[in-house]
């Protein structure tokens, strides 16, 4: 058992105090009353150190210390003061002992609810720092402590200054500085940053956020993670270079099959059903493949902050009843009623074909989700300073969970997956660019197994109805 990080020291400290103590009544001849005073202490010192039976031992001991001391300074040695002596001082011992027992059991759970929290702490891949409303650190894990090594941050000030420190060594230093400035002023505000070292092109993710209290409540403190996302980073550069690279190779030679393609119709009448049939079948999956490939590389365009917008005078009814319009056909063949709801002109500043994009996407997307039966509504309104476009449908619907990932790349709906309908997992994506591209945004509605409601959002022009 050990109440100290020191106990011998603490044991030798009573011993000594009893030898003294027996030495003191001896030389004072006044064993009667150091015995009942000064004894009490050491005993209960060692017993603290020693546990219940150590502690009744060494009130044993305390008693035979008084005895002989008595018997040789002349002192109160009946039975009855001996009595009461070893009685109060094994009480002592043992009382002490048991006290020390309780506050080492609770000693020991605590270091190992401390030393289980390390642990876990040190087990993870972030590294994760606790600091007090100053940013001082407070608690730190292994991981956190290597990364600090690694990135050549000081050893010392607080978070935010340390982090300042490397400004000059990030790819992007003015945006670094600036964010490590903005977390010291406001210590209440949620932030993901990333930043990449220049001598290593090591990519970081950071996050922080404040922590309701620290310390008992003394003042609220922030909590810090540092993960490293180089892998991550890279393979996504690795996925965008191979994406454009594929994207271009097969680019030239499906616009020559769909050149070719374009010959063969004069000649068309030429072929038998069958052929016809197989020349149909050609055309079709050109023009998918070539679809598939103006929207990976517009990605690859978007990704690059390369979108360019034609902008000019538009209607967004107009680009509405275009997309109903050429709709048509393919609602028809799979049994879907398409409607564009009846309204005013709706007109805004923005690039026609790319807006005629992203409804023609969110309208196919409709009747492919929607069986035969359902109905696609498209709506557009003027409201007020914006221009908004609805379409919504009696379809699969998106399950709650998957919501959030719509607007990933490639990600694609357990609903499409398990319906096996065709789709690269591009189209949401594409929309919402193009739309946030006019400073509008787009937003998704959606119950499983009732339907799916999109809303673009628009800057309009007045004068809409």
């Amino acid at each position: 058992m050990r109440l100290t990080s020191h106990p011998q020291s603490v044991r030798g400290l009573a011993v000594a105090g009893l030898a003294a103590t027996f030495v003191a009544m001896i030389a004072t001849g006044d064993a009667g009353h150091l015995g009942a005073i000064a004894l009490a202490p050491w005993t209960g010192l060692l017993g603290l150190e020693l546990g219940v039976v150590g502690g009744t031992a060494v009130g044993v001991v305390a008693t035979g210390l008084y005895s002989g001391a008595a018997e040789i300074a002349g002192g109160p040695t009946g039975p009855l003061e001996l009595s009461v002596r070893l009685v109060a001082l094994v009480a002592v011992g043992a009382a002490a002992g048991a006290a020390g027992g309780r506050v080492a059991s609770s000693e020991r759970a605590y270091r190992a609810v401390a030393s289980l929290q390390t642990a876990l702490l040190d087990s993870t891949l972030d590294g994760i720092c606790l600091t007090d409303a100053r940013g001082n650190a407070l608690l730190s894990n292994a991981p956190l402590r290597r990364i600090s090594v690694e990135m050549g941050l000081p050893p010392t000030g607080t978070v935010p200054e340390r982090l300042l420190a490397i400004a000059d060594r990030t790819t992007e230093p003015q945006r670094y500085r600036e964010r490590m400035l903005a977390l010291a002023r406001e210590p209440d505000v949620v932030s993901v940053d990333e930043f990449e070292l220049k001598d290593s092109g090591r990519v970081f993710r950071g996050y922080t956020a404040p922590v309701a209290s620290v310390e008992g409540g003394a003042g609220g403190g922030r909590i810090w993670t540092l993960r490293e996302v180089t892998a991550d980073r890279e393979l996504e550069r690795l996925r965008d270079a191979f994406v454009a690279a594929v994207s271009h190779e097969l680019r030239t030679p499906l616009t020559s099959i769909s050149g070719f393609l374009e010959m063969l119709a004069d000649e068309e009448h030429e072929l038998g059903e069958t052929g016809r049939g197989y020349l149909g079948i050609i055309r079709r999956s050109t023009a998918r493949l070539l679809r598939i490939v103006e929207d990976l590389l517009l990605v690859a365009q978007i990704e690059a902050d390369r979108l360019e917008l034609q902008l000019g005078p538009a209607d967004l009814r107009e680009i509405a009843a275009a997309t109903v319009e050429a709709a048509g056909p393919a609602a028809e063949d799979k049994g879907v009623a398409l409607e564009l709801l009846p309204g005013g002109p709706c007109p805004l500043e923005g690039d026609a074909h790319r807006l005629g994009q992203v409804l023609d996407n969110l309208v196919a997307n409709a009747i492919k989700f929607t069986d035969a039966g359902g109905a696609v509504q498209v709506a557009v309104v003027h409201d007020g300073a914006w221009a908004r476009a609805t379409v919504s449908d009696t379809g699969v619907g998106i399950p709650t969970d998957e919501q959030g990932q719509l607007f990933s790349r490639f990600f694609r709906a357990s609903t499409a997956t398990r319906r096996a309908v065709p789709g690269t997992g591009l189209g949401l994506v594409i929309a919402r660019a193009i739309v946030e591209g006019h400073g509008g945004g787009i937003a998704l509605e959606s119950v499983e197994g009732e339907g799916t409601r999109v809303t673009v959002a628009l800057p309009g022009q007045s004068g809409g109805a």
